[in-house]
């Protein structure tokens, strides 16, 4: 048998609660023409994935959506092989289904991994899109250049930690915003920005002025709300604003527009600095930049020029309450769940 979180049949709250999903057992899937069967052995959990569920995005009784990192078991599907370690996304599961026929984001394309560019585990984090998130809304569209100021919030998460070592490889100062302490002292000690302030600070928005006396040139959003807010008067002219994602908004009402309202909030000092705010889609950089990307990623993880913390829970019952505590912010680094035996450990 075949175990697997889906959603409960109930109406979904504005953050996921205990009662939210439901483990279910089903029979082993088959392989058909095209297809091939594979074992989960790592799920990634990020916060894009409760605006999937509240967006109505996952089939009713199917696997929560999540890219995983798994082996395949069984094939019928040309370039895959009985043993293979890929990236896929057989969801919150032990066991699905990749290839035709079967449902996925166009973007998240299988592929082969090769362990000897690094832990398989980082396929779903520095090494996977997650990295290329960083890659494309730091390098590609931020642009950060030797002497600016570059600001990351949620520093310490999964595309986080990536974004801001970035920016520093091509010479600005980086600034970082995190939660408690020991997630600000990582930041600086571990990922060496140049600082960090903490989100949790009744003086935010003192604190980031502070931290960045000659403004900001680049800002990495991953947060929105109050961030937002303590960094928008400090854009200098000609700034630039990724919008990777808006996590404190993410248990709005259905029917808000965040980035409008963010949009709204901004307009006057955009407008006045000349500051270029951009939406970043992964998927818009797969086909051209990935391959690109992942040769000059797996050098610097490997050497340790990039660092990279994970998060790592255990055993497929972990996958709920993980979720939940990476949407509450109290995972440190990248939150993924083990739940199946890593041939390369």
């Amino acid at each position: 048998m075949n175990r697997y979180w889906t959603l409960a049949d109930r109406p979904l709250p504005p953050w996921p609660d205990a009662e939210t999903f439901e483990l279910r057992e089903a029979p082993m899937p088959a392989p058909g023409p095209g297809q091939a069967l594979s074992r989960t052995i790592y799920v990634s959990l990020d916060p894009y994935q409760w605006g999937y569920k509240r967006r109505g995005a996952e089939a009713p009784g199917a696997p929560c959506h999540a890219r995983t990192v798994s082996q395949v078991i069984e094939s019928r599907m040309e370039g895959f092989s009985p043993g293979d370690l890929v990236f896929n996304t057989n969801g919150w599961s032990e066991y699905a289904l990749m290839g035709e026929g079967v449902a996925r984001p166009s973007y998240m394309i299988p592929r082969v991994l090769d362990p000897a560019r690094g832990r398989i585990s980082l396929a779903v984090g520095v090494l996977g899109m997650l990295g290329l998130t960083a890659y494309a809304g730091m390098v590609l569209l931020g642009d950060p250049k030797p002497g600016e100021t570059a600001v990351v919030s949620a520093a310490s998460g999964g595309v986080g930690q990536i974004a801001g070592q970035l920016a520093r490889l091509r010479g600005a100062r980086v600034v970082g915003i995190a939660g408690r302490e020991e997630k600000c002292r990582f930041v600086v000690d571990d990922l060496r920005f140049d600082a960090c302030v903490s989100h949790l600070s009744p003086t935010l928005t003192d604190d980031l002025r502070a931290a960045c006396p000659a403004g900001v040139d680049v800002y990495f959003e991953n947060v929105g709300g109050a961030l937002f807010d303590a960094v928008l008067p400090l854009f200098n002219p000609g700034a630039r604003m990724t919008i990777c994602g808006l996590i404190a908004h993410y248990g709005d009402e259905a029917s808000a527009d965040a980035r409008a309202a963010l949009m709204a909030r901004g307009k006057a000092i955009f407008d006045d600095r000349g500051v270029t705010v951009r939406d970043l889609f992964v998927g818009d950089f797969v086909a051209e930049h990935h391959a690109a990307f992942l040769a000059e990623m797996a050098p610097w993880v490997a050497s340790g020029e990039v660092r990279y913390r994970e998060d790592l829970r255990h055993g497929l019952e972990a996958v709920p309450m993980a979720f939940m505590e990476m949407l509450r912010g109290s995972n440190f680094g990248k939150t993924l769940v083990q739940v199946g035996e890593d041939p390369t450990l």
